[in-house]
């Protein structure tokens, strides 16, 4: 304990342009992994930000979706750059120590580098990108080791200026090194050509679209408009070539399929429609794409399933889980394309799982696995206090008012009801006393899709404006509401027109 107590008592000698000198070898050590593996999951920062995730207590995780909402995800990225940062730090701590400690700085500097190479190896597993991160913090050590100046002359202030802009610079260099690597390296996600057939049908969509005024994505949405919610920063990066699934657990037979394979089979183009579950009511969550792949059930048929609770576990390279009754998987689809170009790797490059009817969160990407089970099981979300898989519910949205050239006011939308599909969409501009047809678009092809709806009115002062759709089976969308958490939010979407 005498001994410990001494220790600490050096630890706290530490001046405190000896601690700024190791906050900056870990702001660097942060800066130099970025350099050498660009925002990728070889960055440092990466495998941090997957534990923070992974360990964040799942009434944590709700709070932040409805409260902070898109924004949350910069949270946890923030807590993992000063979680690394504070790791680096302290292995600078440790080489100024040991420097001053037994008059060796030369000792403190390599045992700090060898330590930042260390830990960096063993987070990230790429030891010879860890040299991006090893060198400087070991420049910064040995800039922060006093016994290098003449004790004569204290040039500490001096010192620490001219190294705090130094850092500056390198920080500054590594980006722009990190986003030259990001840019050149090579992404075969999102490159394919576009097949006659998915061109057909997007063709078929942009001439089903209402002649909408405002501002709202049309029946096809882009890549860059197509919503994207990830548990964690930093997607997996898997290439065709060393991608498989396998369907495993409770099964006659293992069956692994690689891309090549897949892709060789009966091929089918499908529109199907988004919905995140943790979006508002009126959120912009929702989207739809042409969707190239295959039907899962023929695979599952191969394995032939057992397990007593006819369900699934979907796994993916990201660690997500989710579990599917295997009766909604037969209606599945393993897709590899997206809008006539390879699936993007932000959207599950190279394979994903398409389930009709059910949220968006539970369309696992960069598939992997698929695990019959014995007996029922939670799922990632499901751990977390969410509801899991499930069908969507009705929506109208309520995205667009604009006042057309003649004075009077069009507003404007979309409406999903999974499955079921959209029959009907109604406006009431006088609070939901009286209720008028919108007009809907034509319906797409498909068991699982949107539609977009308008409807004009003249004006005459405030109207408190409520729409609400009607499912296929005749179900009116409930008028009450309710939160994102557990199961989706419901109610009218109302909105103020004046």
């Amino acid at each position: 304990m005498t001994s410990m107590n001494k220790y600490l008592r050096d630890l706290e000698s530490l001046s405190f342009s000896d601690l700024l000198f190791a906050v900056l070898a870990g702001v660097t050590g942060v800066a130099g992994s970025y350099a050498a593996a660009g925002y990728t999951p070889r960055f440092i920062v990466a495998p941090i930000d997957a534990t923070v995730v992974r360990l964040t207590p799942g009434s944590v995780v709700t709070f932040v979706i409805q409260n902070v909402g898109e924004a949350g995800h910069l949270l946890h990225i923030a807590l993992s750059f000063v979680v690394a940062i504070g790791l680096l730090a302290l292995t600078a701590i440790l080489g100024l120590y040991i420097g001053q400690r037994f008059d060796r700085p030369v000792v403190g500097i390599g045992l700090a580098g060898v330590l930042a190479w260390g830990l960096t190896s063993s987070i990230t597993a790429q030891p010879s990108l860890a040299v991006g991160t090893a060198v400087p913090v070991t420049l910064w050590t040995a800039i922060g080791s006093t016994s290098l100046f003449s004790p004569a002359h204290d040039p500490s202030r001096r010192r620490v200026l001219a190294s705090s802009a130094g850092a500056l610079a390198f920080i500054g260099a590594s980006f722009g090194f990190g986003q030259l690597l990001r840019d050149t390296e090579t992404d075969n996600s999102g490159t394919a050509e576009m097949d006659d057939e998915v061109a057909t049908l997007m063709q078929d969509a942009e001439a089903k679209s209402l002649g909408i005024e405002g501002d709202i994505p049309g029946l096809v949405s882009s890549f860059e408009e197509f919503y994207n919610v990830d548990i964690a920063e930093f997607d997996p990066e898997l290439s065709p070539e060393d991608w498989s699934l396998t369907i495993t657990g409770e099964v006659g037979a293992d069956v692994t399929v690689t891309f090549d394979e897949l892709t060789d089979m009966p091929t089918e183009r499908r529109f199907v429609t988004l919905r995140c579950v943790g979006e508002d009511l009126n959120g912009q969550k929702l989207d739809t794409a042409v969707w190239t792949g295959t039907p899962i059930k023929p695979l599952l048929e191969e394995a032939d399933p057992g397990g007593e609770c006819g369900c699934a576990m979907l796994r993916a390279a990201d660690d997500y889980f989710v579990q599917f009754p295997i009766e909604a998987l037969e209606d599945g689809f393993l897709a590899w394309g997206m809008n006539g170009q390879s699936l993007p790797q932000s959207h599950g490059h190279p394979v994903r799982v398409l389930i009709p009817g059910h949220w968006g969160e539970t369309n696992v990407k960069w598939l992997s696995e698929i695990e019959l089970l014995d007996e029922e099981m939670d799922g990632y979300w499901e751990q977390r206090g969410w509801h899991g898989t499930g069908p969507v519910n009705t929506v109208a949205k309520l995205w667009s008012t604009t006042t057309l050239e003649d004075g009077s006011v069009e507003i404007a939308g979309h409406a999903y009801a999974g499955t079921r599909g959209v029959e009907r969409v109604e406006v009431s501009i006088d609070g939901g006393e009286t209720w008028r047809n919108a007009e809907l678009s034509e319906p797409l092809p498909g068991d699982d899709v949107w539609r977009q709806w308008r409807y004009e009115f003249e004006p005459d002062g405030s109207h408190d404006v409520v729409v609400r759709a009607t499912d296929g089976t005749g179900t009116v969308q409930p008028e009450d509401r309710s939160d994102s958490f557990p199961s989706g939010a419901t109610g009218w979407v109302r909105k103020t027109v004046n």
